[in-house]
């Protein structure tokens, strides 16, 4: 059984600052991308960043230069340093990983975190 927790979210005034993190856990051989995705109210859920194994990023436009997503391989763990947030960045924040075990890759996903910019 495999599963990703998240944790970090909250309430934070525009120009603040938070950090996700979100830990895999399990019978885990392997896990390729783990990405972080936002769903907010009466929205479709976006990808807002993404990281591989090897360490390549990518950024959704809405966040670049304010938002950086980094991994910990060794503790199977990504995280999402968020600066500079705005209103526009109020949704729920998801963690998503591909994960190899023994009965080969799926798709995962966190329960969600609720972030919370007030203007």
């Amino acid at each position: 059984q495999v599963q990703l927790v998240e944790s970090g979210g909250g309430l934070v005034q525009a120009g603040g600052s938070l950090r996700l993190s979100c830990a895999a856990s399990g019978s885990i051989l392997s896990i390729y991308n783990m990405d972080w995705h936002r769903q907010a109210p009466g929205k479709q859920r976006e990808m807002v960043a993404t990281g591989t194994r090897a360490g390549r990023t990518d950024y959704s436009d809405s966040v670049k230069g304010r938002f950086t997503i980094s991994r910990d391989n060794d503790k199977n763990t990504v995280y999402l340093q968020m600066n500079d947030l705005k209103p526009e960045d109020t949704a729920v924040y998801y963690c998503y990983a591909y994960i190899v075990t023994n009965t080969g890759g799926s798709d995962y996903w966190g329960q969600g975190t609720q972030v919370t910019v007030s203007s």
